[in-house]
C-alpha cells in the first residue's frame, strides 16, 4: 500500500488506533500489534505522560509507534493548549490530536474552540491533527490555519454507526489539501473500507477494537478493510448506475430460431 504522508513524515499503515476502553493493557498491546498501525493515540487525562513506568505507556513501544497525545476531555481551547504543552514538556514529539468536546453527552467537537486552539498550537510549532464535525467550511479554515490533517467524524464517538456523514466527508475530501482521516463512529471493518473507498487518507479506530470479543482479531480485520478500501479507491471504482447493464453481450449467441 502506498505510504501515508503527514507533515512530511511517512507511514506505511493508514490505520490509526486509540488506546481507551480495552479490558486490559495486554489486550490493548495485542490489538496494536495486530493492527499494523504506526500511530497510536493516548488520552492525556488517562496517563502520566512523563513517567515511563506508567502502566498503559509500558505496553506501547515508542520505537514502533508514534505516540499521538490527544486532548480528550478538554472543554475549550485554553484547556486543550495546556494539555498539548504538558505533553511536549514531558518529552513527547510535538504532535497532538486536538479534541475540544464541551458537550458531555454526544461528545461533539466545538468548532470555534478547535479552530482557536489550532491557530495557537500551529504557531507554537505543533503538528496539529484536529478532530471535527464533518463540516467542509471548518475543514478549509483549519487547513488554512496550518492543520496537518483534518479528522471529521463518521458518527459520534463510540457509537459504531459507521460513515453517517458520508456526503459532507466527500466534500471535505474533494477540497482537501492535507490528509483526511475519518475518526469516530466506525464500528466494523466494512466501515473502514467504505471511508477509504471514498478517498479518505486514513481512519482512526478505538471502540470497535476495544469492545470486540477478540480485539486483536478485530484489529487485523480492520487493517485488511483499510487496505482493501485504499486499493479499491486507487483502482478506480465503477460508476453507480440506476438501471441494469449487462456485463456480457446479449446478441450473437442467443437467437430465436423458432
Amino acid at each position: 500500500m502506498d505510504p501515508l504522508i503527514i507533515a512530511g513524515r511517512s507511514f506505511s499503515s493508514r490505520l490509526m488506533v486509540g488506546t481507551g476502553k480495552f479490558a486490559s493493557h495486554p489486550l490493548m498491546a495485542a490489538a496494536l500489534r495486530a493492527s499494523g498501525s504506526e500511530i497510536v493515540t493516548v488520552a492525556l487525562r488517562r496517563v502520566d505522560i512523563d513517567r515511563e513506568e506508567d502502566e498503559l505507556l509500558r505496553h506501547i513501544d515508542r520505537d514502533t509507534y508514534l505516540l499521538l497525545p490527544n486532548t480528550s476531555g478538554a472543554r475549550d481551547a485554553e484547556e486543550a493548549v495546556r494539555l498539548a504543552r504538558l505533553a511536549r514538556a514531558a518529552g513527547c514529539e510535538p504532535w497532538v490530536k486536538l479534541e475540544v468536546t464541551p458537550d458531555p453527552y454526544y461528545l461533539l467537537p466545538d468548532p470555534i474552540e478547535t479552530l482557536k486552539a489550532t491557530c495557537i498550537l500551529v504557531k507554537e510549532g505543533f503538528v496539529v491533527l484536529p478532530y471535527i464535525n464533518a463540516d467542509p467550511v471548518l475543514a478549509k479554515h483549519l487547513q488554512e490555519a496550518g492543520a496537518a490533517t483534518v479528522m471529521p467524524l463518521g458518527a459520534p464517538i463510540g457509537t459504531n454507526k459507521g460513515v453517517r456523514t458520508r456526503d459532507s466527508i466527500a466534500i471535505i475530501i474533494e477540497q482537501a489539501i492535507v490528509p483526511v482521516v475519518v475518526d469516530a463512529g466506525l464500528g466494523a471493518p466494512s466501515h473502514a473500507a467504505e471511508a477509504m473507498e471514498m478517498g479518505a487518507d486514513a481512519v482512526l479506530v478505538n471502540t470497535a477494537l476495544a469492545v470486540a470479543a477478540d480485539p486483536a482479531r478485530m484489529a487485523a480485520a480492520f487493517a485488511k478493510g483499510v487496505e482493501a478500501g485504499r486499493e479499491g479507491y486507487l483502482a478506480g471504482l465503477g460508476a453507480v448506475r440506476q438501471r441494469a447493464e449487462a456485463s456480457s453481450p446479449l446478441t450473437g449467441f442467443l437467437r430465436d430460431d423458432t
